[in-house]
């Protein structure tokens, strides 16, 4: 038989299973409370008008062209919506400066390709998305904490980047209702970051995936927003801007898109041409009829659905957790973010919960770039109603506290 160990490349070891991919075979199991997946409910999937959509794509006079290749930049009627709505929260730019690709996470996989060496460092929150993390694995780098509020010196951070064999190459984070903990970065904290992004002279990737979905609070301008404020160009800026209709429109179809500097762009559409040519044409045209007829309004019920529970989890964390456990007041997003007793390992409380009390989520010790913090784990509530979360609470709290 094929040694197949031989002929990988080094790269390959970094690459490890999603916990979270692995946790969603748990969602075809009955009796199982699912706080894991941090995915949309798919009875809120706006079904009906995406049908629509295909079948005006498919029976029109755009049936040849939605069946056909494409531009690998994207679809461009999509593009000058995207640019739009990038405008409404304080980013205008033009359609030339959006790349389409396919989620949000294709964006993070490119963007570690194109500015990643063996042995470079990436700048990550404590925790990260681990799907952020599992991109760039790929592409051997050496991670470093993020913190915009209290970060070591600019220099200290470039000191031990090159004491490490590389530079520093870039700040990832999302900065509303963060993947995994649902906390949003305030406003002195990006000014604070695009300051260390400039003493390093180094691009931010700026991870909107959540941005549309805030309950309550006061909005907070994008970080790219910001920049732009300081510099007036958006071809002057470092930030690095990706978005999805993953979280609010479908994730199935697999949209989302770039916003950043013409140089970056121009690179990425290389990439793309490399990679998959373009994204699916069908699938950009039925979001771009979806989202011009329906976007704002379908945000506002989903804000209003994911609120309700994100209050309902709040609520019921109140009733039922021990002393002890501290967990994450989210202003949006689909997470909470509990941290139990030090000693407590999440790994070892999923594996009893599955057994006793039937009910999943995520242990936090993934979403850390050196695998600490097992004293964690994710709820998700955007797929649970509100008796399954005052339910699962109450089977957790027992859990903890027999633990």
């Amino acid at each position: 038989m094929m040694d197949w160990q031989q002929v990988l490349a080094t790269r390959s070891g970094r690459m490890k299973a999603s916990e979270i991919r692995e946790l969603l075979k748990l969602l075809d199991q009955p009796d199982i409370i699912s706080f894991a997946g941090g995915i949309p409910d798919p009875a809120l999937f706006p079904a009906a008008a995406f049908r629509d959509a295909m079948d005006r794509a498919l029976t029109g006079p755009m049936a040849g062209a939605a069946l056909q290749y494409s531009v690998s930049e994207g679809y461009r009627p999509l593009r000058e919506w995207i640019a739009g709505h990038m405008a409404s929260i304080g980013i205008p730019c033009a359609a030339d400066q959006v790349l389409i690709t396919s989620g949000s996470q294709q964006a993070l996989d490119y963007l570690g390709k194109l500015l990643l060496d063996p042995a470079d460092t990436a700048l990550v929150t404590w925790p990260a998305y681990m799907g952020a993390l599992g991109a760039f694995n790929a592409y051997e780098p050496r991670y470093d904490r993020l913190d915009p509020k209290g970060n070591r010196p600019a220099e200290a951070i470039a000191e031990a980047a090159e004491a490490a064999g590389g530079r520093v190459k870039f700040a990832y984070l999302s900065a509303d209702f963060a993947n995994p903990t649902g906390e949003t970065l305030d406003r002195s904290g990006r000014e604070a970051l695009l300051d260390l992004a400039e003493a390093l002279d180094i691009p931010i990737i700026e991870d909107a995936a959540y941005q549309a979905l805030r309950y309550d609070g006061e909005a907070v301008p994008p970080i790219l927003a910001l920049e732009l404020a300081r510099k007036g160009d958006l071809d002057a800026c470092r930030t690095i801007y990706s978005g999805s209709f993953s979280k609010v429109l479908s994730p199935g179809l697999r949209v989302g898109w770039v916003v950043a500097a013409a140089p970056v762009i121009q690179r990425l559409v290389l990439m793309k041409q490399a990679a998959d040519l373009h994204s699916p044409t069908l699938n950009q045209i039925a979001t771009e009829q979806v989202a011009r007829a329906i976007f704002d309004e379908h945000t506002a019920n989903l804000r209003r659905v994911y609120g309700a529970r994100r209050d309902a989890m709040l609520a019921a964390l109140a009733r039922h957790m021990p002393e002890g456990v501290r967990w994450t007041r989210p202003e949006g997003g689909m997470f909470v973010w509990l941290t139990l007793p030090e000693g407590m390992e999440g790994a070892d409380l999923l594996a009893r919960s599955l057994k006793s009390e039937r009910v999943a989520f995520v242990p936090g010790r993934a979403f850390f770039a050196d695998g600490s913090n097992g004293n964690t784990i994710r709820l998700a509530f955007s797929c649970a109603d509100e008796a399954m979360i005052e339910e699962g609470m109450k089977r957790l709290g027992r859990l903890l506290r027999a633990v």
